[in-house]
């Protein structure tokens, strides 16, 4: 009777996953999807211009951008003024967006990073120095901590988890989604700030803007929660490894591995930290707590003269404008000491190749971006962000829905539509102008409301073939079970991703509305 029932809900549960699946196939490529939206918001302007929709303008008087009647209309863009207004202005949106400068300049210091082999080693070092019993808390926490460089945890952590576990006798397909789990499924948690913050950061700022146009959003308004998240994910992920995923896999037999099983470049990735890393990593870590020692001394004393000049405050100061610039300089030094050392940093070609290799993988962030910038810009002009915001605002009031039980669908929301835009960056700059606005009109900062976002963004980023690197997940899985399926990769993360989503949205409610902490520095929980 048991085992029926077990088998019924397998199946059920394949079913479901099917479908998402079918569901996340039919969509188009992101670039295709915000073109289509383009399309979709001038036909929607012109269609409600001429109902001659409109609401009140819930901002106070004396507020810029306030209309001038206190009527907001939306804005046709399809009429003779409307093209006239929005095509001299689209190299504009692309070059103002907020989020491209700062992922671009952050990605120079990561590059050099990367090159040097300073990330490589410094997560190698995490796992391998690990007790046994550790190992899936270890490698899921370096999972996390990969988040820092982009996607350089796909392409070197993923892989390296499955052989760690294969090297320690466990299922290597256990490693691989411990890695994958935390690499992707804890995707916005980290004990530093990473390029994902400044991106958000950005789309979070333009979003708020079309309530407050002189709202900033600096990139580290998440840093406490994240930092704290990365220890919930790293718990819950272990645990998920080591009583759920390992007795489903069951024993490992290496005769179903692929023909590149464990070929001498895995071999390396296994192989003991050397004296020199060793070397190289401590003259790092001396580097980067000098940078951090002289750092402190421009904010930290009253007369640091990175502090606000007028009021010597420290939240709104020329230090919180000077994070991206800090980071980089803190990626950059640590990272030439430690090529230096180990000899993978001769000279100053091989400085300048470690940044272009990182600006040559942001190919099609940049081509996203021109097309995420024009909506966007669109969704200002036409006054559509607003419009939706107050009578969604309007909504949830007439829901009673006004207070922190608000987060809740609002999470699982974002977990969904995750399921079918697997890019962070594209599925906040579609969702932000509306949901920003919406929730800041029932009194919440845009600061907590992007925290909200990443747990949704994140968990189910493990479980959609819509992620961009889920096909190189089955290939490197392939290694290590021949001709693996797309259902068995999702169904083995699956548990990962459904504790993630309702351990982490338990934490959001503690950290936030129990505890009354601030998600990160200078961040508030209601909106003043």
């Amino acid at each position: 009777m048991g085992k029926n029932l077990n088998k019924k809900k397998i199946g059920l549960s394949q079913s479901v996953l099917k479908f998402i699946e079918r569901l996340g196939n039919v969509l188009p490529h992101p670039v295709i999807l915000f073109m289509l939206f383009c399309g979709l918001i001038a036909v929607i302007s012109w269609l409600l211009n001429q109902m001659g929709v409109s609401v009140v303008d819930p901002r106070p008087e004396g507020v810029k951008g306030r209309a001038a009647d206190g009527i907001i209309h939306v804005v046709n863009i399809l009429s003779a003024q409307g093209i006239r207004d929005f095509l001299p202005s689209i190299v504009k949106n692309f070059s103002g967006f907020a989020p491209l400068g700062t992922v671009l300049a952050t990605m120079l210091g990561v590059g050099i990073a990367e090159y040097s082999g300073l990330l490589t080693t410094g997560m190698r070092t995490i796992v391998l120095s690990s007790p046994r019993k550790l190992i899936p808390y270890a490698v899921v926490f370096a999972g996390v901590l990969s988040n820092v460089a982009s996607e350089m945890g796909y392409v070197v952590l993923i892989p390296l988890g499955g052989y760690i576990f294969y090297a320690v006798g466990r299922h290597p397909l256990a490693g691989l989604a411990a890695a994958f789990a935390g690499v992707s499924g804890g995707y916005s948690a980290n004990l530093l700030v990473g390029t994902l913050d400044p991106l958000l950061s950005g789309i979070t700022q333009e979003a708020a803007q079309l309530i407050r146009p002189d709202y900033s959003v600096h990139p580290i308004v998440n840093w406490y929660f994240m930092m704290a998240s990365t220890f919930l994910v790293t718990i819950i992920g272990g645990l998920v490894t080591i009583k759920i995923v390992e007795p489903y896999l069951g024993k490992y037999d290496p005769s179903e591995a692929g023909d590149e099983f464990l070929a001498e470049s895995q071999k390396k990735m296994l192989s003991p930290i050397t004296s020199t890393e060793k070397k190289g990593l401590v003259w790092a870590l001396v580097s980067l707590l000098v940078l951090a020692g002289l750092i402190a001394l421009t904010i930290a004393p009253e007369w640091g003269f990175l502090r606000d000049p007028k009021t010597g405050a420290v939240l709104k100061s020329p230090f919180m404008k000077s994070v991206i610039p800090l980071l980089i300089v803190m990626f950059t030094i640590p990272s030439l000491v430690y090529g230096y050392v180990v000899g993978t940093v001769r000279s100053q070609m091989d400085v300048i190749k470690g940044m272009e290799s990182a600006m040559a993988k942001l190919g099609l962030y940049i081509v996203i971006v021109f097309f995420a910038a024009q909506f966007i810009a669109l969704f200002k002009y036409t006054n559509l962000g607003l419009v939706l915001a107050v009578k969604g605002s309007q909504l949830l009031q007439a829901m009673n829905l006004t207070g922190p039980a608000v987060f809740a669908p609002f999470i699982l929301m974002c977990a969904f539509i995750n399921l079918m835009i697997g890019s962070a960056s594209a599925q906040w700059a579609v969702t932000s102008p509306i949901f920003i606005p919406m929730l800041m009109l029932i009194g919440f900062a845009p600061e907590t409301i992007q925290a909200a976002y990443r747990i949704g963004d994140s968990t189910t980023n493990i479980i959609t073939p819509m992620m961009s690197y889920f096909g190189l997940i089955l290939a490197f899985a392939d290694r290590f079970k021949k001709n693996i399926g797309i259902g068995t990769l999702i169904s083995t993360m699956l548990p990962y991703s459904f504790f993630l989503l309702i351990s982490w949205i338990a934490f959001f409610y503690l950290w936030v509305f129990v505890l009354g902490l601030p998600v990160g520095p200078g961040a508030e929980v209601y909106l003043k």
